[in-house]
């Protein structure tokens, strides 16, 4: 199998990079970001791309794979809805679009979050659904991926500070949350594993909740 993620060097992206490239049966896996990843192994390959809305100049390094992870994402902190929408739904379509042309049987799944709803009170909600509906259009083996609360897990750490900050005040309490509220618990490295699962053998839902990840 061979995957592409997008997004690897966010938090997500890190434990989807971190779990494909130990499974047995994922031959190769190609990062897209803006920035390397860091990380050197044998199956991986980058590419660097400076707009996420056209691919073209990367078109040929996107042929040949059986599946693709779409982490690549944003805070809706201080953000106006145009601008979070350029980043959460104009980029992962624009992956999605290229991807079906040139790869139209893989899977793609798209990481949005616990919550995320078409008729949702907040803006972040609104905008990663109408990705979801168009992910799903898009592909038949289309995922919307929505963790809850993602424990960082084997080095994994947010590029948001805030966000880091939570994690570092709410690690002692982390296995307690495992415990008494599973459903609205996961992991980074469960999260990744969750996503090579979809695309060996898929899910029986297309929106697939935090219960369903672990």
């Amino acid at each position: 199998m061979k995957v592409i993620i997008f997004g690897a060097t966010g938090m997500v992206g890190q434990g989807a990079l971190r779990e494909s490239l130990l499974a047995a049966d994922v031959e190769q896996v190609l990062s897209v970001g803006r920035r390397p990843t860091g990380v050197r192994h044998p199956k991986l390959r980058e590419v660097t791309l400076a707009d996420f809305a056209d691919l073209t100049p990367i078109e040929d390094e996107l042929r040949g794979y059986d599946a693709c992870f779409y982490c690549l994402g944003v805070s809706s902190v201080g953000l106006d809805e145009a601008a979070y929408t350029k980043v959460s739904y104009d980029y992962p379509v624009a992956a999605a679009h290229m991807l079906a042309r040139l790869n139209p049987g893989m899977t793609f799944i798209y990481v949005s979050g616990a919550g995320t709803k078409p008729d949702g009170r907040q803006m972040w909600a609104r905008v990663k659904a109408r990705t979801e509906i168009e992910v799903i259009k898009t592909f038949p083996n289309g995922y919307g991926f929505r963790p809850g609360f993602i424990q960082p897990t084997h080095g994994a750490t947010s590029k948001t500070g805030i966000y880091r900050v939570t994690y570092a005040l709410t690690a002692p309490l982390i296995p307690v949350l495992f415990k008494i509220a599973p459903k609205y618990v996961t992991s980074t490295d469960r999260l990744g594993r969750a996503m090579l699962r979809a695309a060996r053998t898929g899910f029986a839902t297309r929106i697939v909740e935090n219960a369903d990840l672990r």
